[in-house]
């Protein structure tokens, strides 16, 4: 593979890094927002009196505006932020349409502030990932597809013959996942605040769970590969260990994931076929995920030591540890006779955050702690004690809140299916909920470890931008690690 050609232009470029400043700091803000509204879920599930018996802070009110807050919000801001910056370095030009630029951002927030306004008062559609109300959906819509007319528009006017890999994935994310709100969210309004998807019964289902899950596939995987492909050899100073099979991993993972959420659907009124090819797909998946989980970890080849001075790079090598776990994990929960166990237990939870937290949330920190000291011009992050502080606080919370809820899973699973020899149920469901106790109460202290990490990451950005900025440096033409490239 070649390098990506240099810049005829003898001027660097400048680029627009207002807007990734603004991402930047929303991504810090809606982490909080949506970790603290999780940190009270949780203790309302050890505490059930906190929801304090009001309707808005009910469990049912807050869990989606938690889910939407920390997926939307906090993984939304980061992504803005990434693929802005990444497409403008790596196409060495400035960010096309800047008016939409700022409708970006702008929609975006209001977007997130509107979530927070109507899910607490029971404006919902009810649709797991979707359960905004058609304005919202609308105006979700006029934002995405405005990201997608700035993200290509860059793309197309790049001075760079060469698309770098992380460009492609973002790509991929950004058109499956406005091809899959539009799909899913096509519905029937009755009222400003109220709608009825135009899809019925099984139907209905089949097309949310392909949404569903391809909001996993597409806005919380490839969406945070490109942010791995750009960051983990920027922050490593090392080539990316196989270009080659970046572009294999990509393909395969973007012809391959559509097809897996029928697995969500198992042993429901969806036709047995299409459970299986679900699951036999899902089966398939495990490659791709694994050929780039390898790929990510072996850039470090010859550079391990690195990971003993470096919080940063930590934060970015052990997200893609738990990707590889969740993303093996995932595939293994698909089979039927597996799922058939773990099914509407807290398995599915451990499983959900072993992603969000251990490889989303933690590659999103790492990025913007390589990311902001570079946008706001310093010298870099205020403490590198407070990062490896943070980088404790999120591993061990997120290794108490998984591990918890593994076993809380695989127990509520076995004593669901414990029969007497009479054919009656061993337990109660009550019975159930009683055993669960000790690991919501761990869960909890996870959440609440890996939320107190958030603050510190905080107050750490905080100090870092009030500080002095540093002589902005000419930015270089980027040379990115292509195979046998170094950066």
């Amino acid at each position: 593979m070649s390098t990506p050609s240099s810049s005829t232009s003898s001027s660097p470029p400048q680029y627009n890094y207002h807007v990734v400043r603004q991402f930047s700091i929303m991504t810090v803000v809606w982490g909080i927002v949506g970790m603290l509204v999780g940190v009270i879920l949780a203790a309302q599930l050890v505490w059930p009196e906190l929801n304090l018996g009001l309707p808005w802070t009910h469990f049912g009110r807050l869990r989606p505006l938690h889910t939407n807050a920390v997926i939307f919000a906090f993984g939304g801001c980061a992504l803005f932020a990434s693929s802005y910056y990444v497409v403008q370095r790596t196409c060495q030009v400035r960010l096309f349409a800047p008016a939409l630029v700022k409708f970006t951002f702008w929609g975006w927030q209001a977007v997130i502030l509107s979530a927070a306004i109507t899910l607490p008062l029971g404006i919902t559609s009810s649709k797991e990932y979707a359960e905004l109300e058609w304005p919202i959906d609308i105006l979700i819509a006029a934002v995405w597809v405005s990201y997608a007319i700035v993200f290509l528009g860059t793309i197309a006017k790049r001075k760079t013959s060469h698309i770098y890999v992380a460009n492609w994935f973002f790509a991929a994310f950004i058109l499956a996942v406005a091809v899959l709100h539009i799909i899913n969210s096509a519905a029937m309004p009755v009222s400003f605040f109220k709608s009825y998807s135009v899809y019925a019964g099984a139907t209905d289902a089949m097309v949310q769970w392909w949404y569903g899950h391809n909001a996993v596939g597409f806005f919380l995987t490839a969406g945070f590969l490109g942010m791995m492909y750009y960051f983990v050899p920027k922050q490593a100073r090392q080539p990316v260990y196989s270009y080659r099979l970046s572009i294999v991993h990509f393909w395969s993972l973007v012809a391959i994931y559509i097809w897996a959420g029928p697995h969500h659907l198992h042993y429901t009124a969806l036709p047995d076929w299409a459970q299986s090819l679900g699951m036999v797909m899902s089966l398939i998946l495990l490659a791709p995920s694994w050929g780039g989980m390898i790929n990510g970890m072996m850039t470090l080849s010859g550079a391990w030591d690195k990971l003993r001075t470096d919080p940063i790079l930590r934060f970015l090598i052990v997200s893609l540890s738990f990707y590889g776990m969740s993303t093996f994990e995932g595939p293994m929960m698909s089979i039927k006779t597996v799922n058939a166990l773990s099914h509407y237990t807290d398995w599915t939870i451990g499983h959900v955050h072993s992603g969000a937290l251990g490889w989303v949330a933690m590659i999103s920190i790492g990025m913007l702690y390589h990311l902001i000291p570079k946008v706001f011009h310093k010298d870099g992050m205020y403490s590198t004690g407070l990062i490896t502080l943070h980088f404790w606080l999120s591993t061990v919370g997120t290794v108490l809140y998984i591990a918890s809820m593994w076993v809380n899973g695989l127990m509520q699973g076995l004593m669901w299916r414990a029969y007497n020899t009479d054919g009656t149920l061993t337990y109660t469901f009550v019975q159930s909920v009683e055993a669960s106790y000790p690991g919501y109460l761990v869960r909890f202290i996870g959440g609440f470890i890996f939320f107190s990490g958030m603050l510190v990451m905080a107050y750490n950005v905080w100090r870092t931008v009030q500080s002095k900025p540093v002589p902005e440096q000419a930015q270089p033409n980027e040379v990115l690690a292509v195979q046998g490239a170094g950066l």
